[in-house]
């Protein structure tokens, strides 16, 4: 586990960066240290994944509301103050918007599945 001092992160100050979905985008504001990463992101409002992820997430819904899709064919809404964790390679996902939605992602080693 890396050892990360006290910080105060003000997100107003942390750039962001696009990722086009299938339909509509992502917006990210990133911040790494070594084997974490955490990331503000909103989905635009109709946005879709263009991908199954693979990746472990703890996830918190901020504003709006989130479709998670399971490749099983399972879903199911987050709305604000809800969550969702999966570790590394367990549940292939993927998000949809209907209005747009914020969250709080939080991702890293301590997800990964051995």
């Amino acid at each position: 586990m890396s050892q990360i001092p006290f910080q105060t992160i003000d997100w107003k100050t942390i750039e962001k960066t696009i990722h086009p979905g299938d339909h509509g985008n992502a917006t990210w504001q990133t911040i790494r240290f070594p084997g974490l990463r955490i990331r503000l992101v909103e989905y635009s409002k109709g946005y879709v994944a263009d991908h199954w992820c693979q990746k472990g997430h703890v996830v918190y819904c901020l504003e709006g509301s989130v479709i998670n899709k399971l490749e099983t064919g399972e879903s199911n809404t987050l709305t604000p103050g809800m969550s969702y964790v999966v570790s590394d390679n367990l549940s292939s996902h993927r998000s949809e918007t209907i209005d747009g939605v914020k969250l709080l992602i939080i991702d890293g080693d301590f997800l990964k599945n051995e």
